[in-house]
């Protein structure tokens, strides 16, 4: 029997805005796809990066179609992270990033050869707390990322075979655990011969206790992008294979709260015309993948309401408390 839709239990529910409570938090949004426009979307929270920075940027398979552009990442490098490191870690699965030498090779075909890359769980790994968590006390992260005083998340925003969408949360759950031990913590059940046999809400779940491991290590000091782009019900883990595109390019967005710029990228999806939303949609109920978000606001991660700012025209307000239904000029 149906569940009553109740946020924080049904992942294949989505929320309307008005049905939230709660504050609300700041999302900036450009429609410059540009490195230009991911430059300006950085530069409203860039403050709160010090230190050593590390770009958790997910890489791709070789020759994936639809990762973030190179050639945008390595301006934001130049211009204003030169002495930053982009952070990854080896995959679960087997494959061309299953090694570090077979990972820095399919670095080397994607062309991540301008500044260093850092495979972090390549010396070993470190376990983080897990704070209010139900499924982890701990998660197993690559050890070089004790090595980092910042973090900037760098996302793209797009679907996702088992979480139906990948946006900061999955980018950083899966991105920092380690590819031996803590993936196998969030994919697999305990004595299960079948590596991928946790989905459904008790994935999202895990894989939002392993972000919020990470974030909390990072405190105040990290920052999230997510663009939304070549958006594929696929993941970039799968490369050239990936489902082809369907879903309208709509711009980048920026903040300092994780689930305020996840569920504003949700909310996007949710407000095109459905047609254009149709394959991403089922995507993400289908994997009940909307669990993220409510339980991001369980674990007192950031806000499910927020205020979009459009830096494409003076700051303006283009998204507040009752507003949704406004979304829908955003898309191209």
């Amino acid at each position: 029997m149906k569940q009553d839709i109740i946020p924080g239990i049904n992942g294949d529910v989505y929320i309307p805005y008005t049905k939230r409570t709660g504050n609300e938090s700041i999302v900036y949004f450009t429609r410059d796809l540009s490195a230009a426009g991911l430059i300006k979307a950085y530069d409203c929270i860039s403050a709160c990066l010090k230190g050593k920075v590390g770009i958790k940027l997910h890489t791709g398979e070789p020759h994936g179609p639809n990762i973030i552009p190179r050639p945008w990442v390595k301006k934001l490098y130049e211009k204003r992270l030169p002495e930053a490191s982009i952070i990854e870690t080896n995959t679960y699965y087997e494959g061309d990033r299953y090694t570090t030498e077979q990972h820095r090779q399919t670095l080397k075909t994607n062309g991540w050869t301008f500044c260093p890359v850092d495979i972090m769980d390549d010396e070993g790994t470190f376990n983080l707390p897990v704070n209010g968590g139900k499924w982890f006390d701990y998660m197993s992260v690559g050890n070089h990322l004790m090595n980092y005083d910042s973090m900037l998340t760098l996302t793209h925003f797009k679907g996702h075979t088992m979480g139906g969408f990948g946006g900061s949360n999955k980018n950083i759950g899966i991105g920092c655990a380690d590819g031996r031990i803590g993936k196998k913590m969030i994919h697999t059940a305990q004595g299960s011969d079948d590596m991928w046999s946790i989905a459904m809400e008790e994935l999202m779940e895990r894989i939002t206790e392993s972000t919020k491991a990470t974030i909390d290590h990072f405190g105040k000091n990290v920052a999230y992008i997510n663009v939304m782009r070549n958006m594929s019900v696929s993941c970039d883990c799968e490369g050239v294979e990936a489902e082809p595109v369907v879903t309208p390019n709509v711009g980048i967005l920026a903040s300092l709260d994780i689930l305020a710029i996840d569920q504003a990228s949700v909310d996007i999806i949710y407000a095109m015309k459905k047609s254009e939303r149709h394959a991403l949609q089922e995507r993400i109920e289908t994997r009940h993948g909307l669990r993220q978000l409510s339980y991001m606001k369980e674990l007192g991660m950031g806000c499910d309401r927020y205020i979009l700012i459009d830096l494409d025209n003076g700051g303006a307000r283009i998204y507040a408390r009752d507003a949704a239904k406004n979304l829908k000029p955003f898309t191209k």
